[in-house]
């Protein structure tokens, strides 16, 4: 990569972070994109600048002398075609994109909008002349029971966390994890050009079991209480795709989740501990 810049977009969600994080810790020189540099709190060895991926203007710049990119499609009004255009006009060799695991090949049409959404990204990155590898996180990977109701609100009013299917099975993955193998995507020239990898965590974790870990990480005794569908699907709508997460879960109650070894593939690295992990989102949610 010589002295050339990454760009890093969506640089203060967790795994944008862990990327800036683990780049400027290894003395590679990375550009943190994010709508609010004041508040940022990356390391100072990163240069941070203000943009969003739905400003055309801000992506000009923030593309300048840029040799590769992660992208993390944070923003809904992303237009991929002017992204992947702005790209390879400004000298982008390679784009790391983080899509979804929803993502099916050779159908005429997705699953869900969400598969459809990250799809139609692929579709625009790959019909470009910049280098592409497509990480699909699982959607039993994506950390769901963090983002998909209000559990950080949950925690902040006592010891129960109400979700749905207690004993559906995920394989959550830190996000210092996937940021490694993002970084392995963005910096070995040629390995994973034009790839698309399947991403998850390395541990088969239950919902349920995800919040007791959590609680022991707080030293707190956690406990999880479950919802019927219904009750589930209002508590999680505001937030998230609730037919979709819903749906997952039912799947994998008595039936295991995927697990990819694309994190030992790309990095040798058999993972952190389901107590790792454990303590990373319970500092998050309790931030």
């Amino acid at each position: 990569m010589g002295d050339l810049m990454i760009l890093v977009t969506a640089a203060t969600a967790p795994v944008g972070r862990c990327v800036v994080e683990q780049l400027a810790a290894d003395g590679i020189p990375v550009r943190a994109l994010t709508r609010d540099p004041e508040r940022a709190g990356l390391p100072p060895q990163a240069e941070v600048v203000q943009g969003d991926l739905a400003d055309a203007d801000s992506l000009k710049s923030a593309l300048e002398g840029v040799d590769a990119v992660f992208l993390l499609a944070a923003s809904p009004d992303i237009d991929a075609e002017v992204f992947a255009a702005q790209a390879e006009a400004a000298g982008v060799r390679r784009i790391v994109f983080q899509s979804s695991g929803a993502v099916r090949d050779g159908v005429a049409e997705q699953p869900n909008p969400v598969a459809g959404f990250h799809e139609g990204i692929e579709r625009a990155l790959a019909g470009s002349g910049v280098e592409y590898t497509f990480l699909r996180l699982a959607v039993e990977s994506s950390g769901a029971l963090e983002w998909s109701f209000d559990v950080a609100g949950q925690l902040a009013a006592g010891d129960v966390v109400r979700g749905p299917y207690a004993d559906a099975l995920e394989t959550p993955i830190h996000p210092a994890d996937f940021a490694a193998v993002i970084i392995a995507a963005l910096t070995d020239d040629g390995a994973h050009a034009n790839r698309v990898y399947p991403v998850t965590g390395p541990h088969q974790l239950s919902l349920g079991e995800q919040v007791r870990l959590i609680g022991e990480a707080l030293n707190r005794p956690v406990r999880y209480e479950e919802l019927g569908p219904e009750a589930a699907a209002a508590a999680i709508s505001p937030y998230a795709p609730a037919e979709l997460l819903l749906g997952t879960w039912a799947q994998h109650v008595g039936s295991p989740a995927p697990v990819a070894d694309t994190l030992r593939r790309l990095t040798g690295a058999t993972g952190r501990s389901p107590q790792e992990w454990a303590a990373h989102t319970a500092g998050r949610l309790t931030a």
